[in-house]
């Protein structure tokens, strides 16, 4: 397959099956910040998100590493259907923070690795972590 300037897309395999976006069960959002530098305003996104978003679910701070994550972070779960509304929000309201965002397949390596989005910095996962989970 060709990109749009005309180039071969290496990403594409032809005859590969396309993936069924049914699968997603739902959405993560990891947001992350120093404990000292930026918790602040990770609390304040926080807080808009908690009174913007009800359907939202805030998960617990982790100031220590946690999983596959080598930065301190909090997760925001979410439904399907908020994507549509929160995704833009989050893009245009996260303040400078990094966040990766990701959906809910089965599969964590792929999810959040291939179906991953990263709004700021590309941080590194400990990788080995999530082969383990798959």
């Amino acid at each position: 397959m060709k990109s749009s300037e005309g180039r071969e897309d290496p990403t594409h395999t032809a005859g590969a099956p396309l993936a069924d976006p049914g699968i997603i069960k739902h959405y993560h959002a990891h947001i992350y910040y120093d404990p000292v530098s930026s918790r602040d305003r990770a609390a304040r996104l926080r807080e808009r998100v908690a009174a913007a978003f009800s359907e939202a679910t805030l998960g617990r701070w982790h100031d220590a590493l946690v999983g596959p994550h080598l930065q301190s972070m909090y997760q925001i779960a979410f439904p399907c259907t908020l994507l549509a509304s929160f995704l833009p929000w989050l893009m245009l309201n996260r303040d400078g923070l990094t966040i990766l965002l990701h959906p809910g397949t089965g599969d964590a390596y792929a999810d959040h690795t291939d179906h991953a989005v990263w709004f700021g910095a590309v941080l590194p996962l400990r990788l080995d972590v999530l082969r383990a989970a798959s």
